[in-house]
């Protein structure tokens, strides 16, 4: 069997699809707080039952980071985070049969050098990466090196998005397509926003491919929530402030109350 990274993230939405429930996805930056705690904490979040884990590039400027990520990435970086402690966790994940994919800025992938990233995360067991910052118009060489080691590229839409850009989006997404649920920054909130629905729905009239949904979620109930319409559940800002509080314990009964919620959501 050919496990190409799109191959592998196609199978994990189709597993949890067969199981009549949405995917649980779970973002840390790498080497938060260290690099060695970074490993254990992603661990716990496979042991937790996440499915797919997005392991954060620690970049100096996260724009779209709210203040939770923020502080972590600069935890990070501040005790030697590089791309190459990227690569150590992501083949951590792999190694527990749990799919990996990157979440990074294109400032850092360019610096590496494009296709040697590509190919060092495709050695890793990378199975994608997720680039918010990062426009279809100019993503074209990052599309190419991508396909070249079978890693999906993953693009977000928004609410803003108009149904013309969704559809330009979805034809150049593999994998996954990424809705971002709310306007701005990024981090757990009280209430999910009331524009993912909608958002989905659009998404749903251009494409076949699963649609992940992230921003806000914090607890199983609104896991729950999102998981009834979206066939992916992302949380980030959740774990951070979990991993601050309660170590590798608190990220496992944070991972397992949301993949609990997840799995009861239909």
């Amino acid at each position: 069997m050919n496990h190409t990274g799109v191959d592998l993230i196609g199978s994990v939405f189709a597993q949890a699809k067969s199981e009549n429930r949405a995917l649980l996805i779970g973002y840390l930056p790498a080497g938060f707080p260290t690099l060695g705690e970074s490993v254990a904490l992603v661990e716990a979040m496979c042991d937790g039952g996440v499915d797919l884990i997005e392991v954060g590039l620690p970049y100096s400027d996260p724009l779209m980071d709210g203040p939770v990520i923020q502080q972590a990435v600069d935890q990070a970086l501040g005790n030697g985070a590089t791309p190459q402690s990227v690569l150590t966790v992501v083949k951590a994940v792999a190694n527990r049969g749990v799919v990996p994919v990157v979440m990074s800025y294109w400032n850092p992938i360019e610096q590496f050098g494009i296709d040697a990233f590509a190919h060092e995360l495709q050695q890793a067991g990378g199975a994608g990466v997720i680039t918010p910052d990062l426009t279809i118009e100019e993503g074209q060489p990052w599309i190419a090196a991508a396909g070249g080691q079978d890693l999906a590229p993953i693009f977000l839409v928004a609410p803003s998005s108009t149904n013309e850009r969704i559809s330009r989006i979805c034809q150049v997404t593999q994998g996954f397509v990424y809705a971002a649920s709310t306007m701005g920054v990024t981090g757990a909130r009280d209430r999910v926003s009331n524009l993912a629905p909608e958002l989905v729905a659009r998404v749903r009239a251009s494409t076949d491919l699963p649609i992940a949904v992230g921003l806000g979620v914090s607890n199983g109930a609104q896991a729950a929530e999102i998981a009834k319409y979206a066939d992916g559940v992302i949380v980030g800002s959740a774990f951070v402030t979990a991993a601050n509080a309660g170590g590798v314990a608190g990220v496992r009964e944070l991972a397992r109350e949301l993949a609990g919620g997840v799995h009861r959501a239909r």
